[in-house]
């Protein structure tokens, strides 16, 4: 793979890369709306696959915010096209590299040292890139590392990258009035957090710890003295991604035995901890030779604060969906519904919200869910292909919910994905064993 002896860091080169882009979409919609005369039949099949490719080769060499903001797009299965979801899951662990020479020079900014005076051996080569860092593998002491290297300029580029994003959000996702500053504030403050890696050392090291009973779930060691707030090096953990693991596994009790793993580790983060590993994509867990889960990044860490947590679960709850009045007051708690709303809009969304909950809150509705229902699958595809083309939606007001709900939704999307490919079948309250009181 071809690999980058420099990343645009300045507004304007990054604005300019950006602005060609939108240049080649806008080729591609004005070919797709030629060929739609001739041929009234067309779909957007193509139209989808050219806009995908077009957008993620422009972004691939940006790295930083405007490829994390790919990968995570590419985690909405049931709500991109396809063709998007293929091209932009590959910002998760597979994107140009930095070139060996751009790797020194990154090591000697900020440990102060090259990396062959820090480690017995280290190859110059990484053996993934993706959007944020690449990790490249190192020995030391007869220890085998894993060492993560952030993409110069990644951290500098967030605030400016959203800047030139934002309008385009705007539009996209109807946001109206000065609230919805909110939603771009929160995505800037966790981008941030993601390339803080003195951070992302602390918050491995407590969940690890906080989570250590639970079984099947394992974790890396991290080295402060070999880290800092750009490199981060921990224990080589020996595994495939999940994804590959999914692709060919046949075995319905490993399927179980990992999912169960993952289960009881998400329900017990956002439960007993009140912060949780808010970046659920196959490239941040391997499976090791005997099944275990591995979880291997740990920069995106949403906290939970009570006054969310509660209504948020509350409205999982059957009693409370399918009581209009209790119903009713957690839409509002959760800023879905809004004092300014018309009675048009509260009905809207009332109708709207139920319908979704009803569907989307039934793994906690027992003590088992079966992920590999395809039935639940399909309809929750269905509703999002509902949702999309609903031209009254597009005409409301976009800016509601709390700013809470960015994280904690992509969060469970991501959760039930990831279950869903594994199709486990899981016990949902085994993770209250392992809560100490």
């Amino acid at each position: 793979m071809k690999t980058l002896d420099k990343i645009p860091t300045n507004k304007i080169e990054r604005a300019g890369q950006l602005v060609k882009t939108g240049l080649k979409v806008g080729g591609n919609y004005i070919a797709y709306y030629g060929e739609k005369v001739v041929n009234p039949s067309l779909t957007k099949d193509k139209l989808n696959e050219s806009n995908a490719e077009d957008i993620y080769d422009g972004l691939k060499n940006l790295k930083g915010s405007a490829l994390k903001v790919a990968q995570m797009l590419s985690m909405e299965k049931n709500i991109m096209p396809k063709a998007y979801v293929e091209k932009f899951s590959l910002a998760q662990f597979s994107v140009p590299p930095l070139s060996a020479p751009l790797v020194r020079k990154t090591f000697k900014n900020y440990l102060g040292k090259y990396p062959e005076q820090l480690y017995d051996s280290f190859t110059p080569d990484s053996i993934n890139a993706a959007s944020i860092g690449q990790v490249h593998k190192a020995a030391k002491d007869g220890k085998n590392l894993a060492v993560k290297i952030q993409y110069p300029g990644v951290a500098e580029s967030i605030s400016s990258d959203l800047a030139i994003v934002k309008p385009f959000a705007i539009k996209m996702f109807n946001l109206q009035g000065k609230d919805s500053e909110k939603y771009f504030k929160e995505v800037e403050h966790k981008l941030l957090e993601e390339t803080d890696y003195e951070l992302e050392l602390k918050q491995g090291q407590y969940i690890a710890e906080a989570c250590a009973a639970i079984p099947h779930l394992r974790f890396p060691k991290y080295y402060e003295e070999l880290s800092s707030k750009r490199i981060l090096t921990m224990d080589w953990m020996q595994g495939e991604h999940l994804s590959e693991f999914t692709s060919h596994n046949t075995d319905a009790e490993k399927g179980d035995k990992l999912g169960q793993a993952m289960w009881d580790f998400y329900m017990y983060q956002m439960h007993v901890l009140r912060q949780v590993h808010a970046d659920p994509h196959p490239g941040n867990f391997l499976v090791d030779a005997d099944a275990n889960l591995i979880a291997i990044d740990f920069g995106c860490i949403k906290q939970v604060p009570e006054e969310f947590y509660k209504p948020y679960f509350e409205l999982a709850q059957p009693e409370v969906i399918n009581n209009p009045k209790l119903f009713h007051e957690k839409l509002f708690e959760l800023e879905i519904l809004r004092s300014d709303d018309t009675p048009k809009e509260i009905a809207y969304f009332t109708q709207l919200f139920h319908q979704l909950l009803s569907l989307f809150t039934q793994p906690f509705h027992g003590d088992f869910f079966d992920f590999s229902d395809e039935i639940f699958f399909g309809k929750i595809a269905q509703m999002g292909e509902e949702f999309s083309k609903d031209t009254q939606l597009r005409k409301m007001n976009g800016n509601r919910g709390s700013k809470h709900f960015l994280y904690i939704n992509r969060t469970f999307f991501g959760l039930y994905n990831l279950l869903h490919d594994l199709k486990a079948r899981v016990r949902t309250k085994d993770f209250e064993k392992y809560i100490v009181s």
